[in-house]
């Protein structure tokens, strides 16, 4: 549990553009972050999202690789500047570590990086799936999941 910290200028568009942005009332950016992550599937009871100086996010779930995808998939929404978790771990285990991406890094200089292998990429793709559809296409200022190796 705790703030967690994002550029607020990078992430996948789900408030829309500015002018629709603007328009948005605070209830439906809430249920808008709801619907991502029952849209990703990730499993969580009693999901519950609130909008403050940050989004507040609370619930329980079984593992923290399902806590850490919901922290990251709503920190990773433009717009978003940072996640206050409150979400339950009912069996915790070793917690990953997160990773901004940079320009000009790939999975596998990340993998090199962070395991000394870059052939360890699919660990760190698994890890952050189903926000990553494609291993190619992360951005700079995204935020992943690694692992403990």
């Amino acid at each position: 549990m705790g703030l967690f910290s994002f550029i607020k200028g990078a992430g996948s568009k789900l408030f829309g553009g500015k002018k629709e942005e603007e328009k948005t009332v605070e209830l439906t950016r809430q249920q808008a972050l709801a619907q991502e992550i029952n849209r990703l599937g990730i499993p969580v009871n009693n999901l519950e999202v609130d909008l403050g100086q940050s989004v507040i996010v609370s619930g329980q779930t079984d593992t923290n690789a399902n806590r850490e995808k919901i922290i990251l998939a709503l920190g990773n929404v433009e717009g978003v500047s940072s996640v206050d978790d409150r979400i339950e771990v009912t069996n915790p285990e070793p917690e990953a570590v997160f990773y901004v991406v940079q320009k000009g890094d790939s999975l596998s200089k990340i993998a090199k990086e962070h395991y000394g292998d870059p052939m360890k990429y699919p660990q760190i793709f698994e890890a952050n799936r189903p926000m990553l559809k494609d291993p190619n296409e992360i951005y700079p200022g995204q935020t992943l999941r690694i692992p403990p190796a």
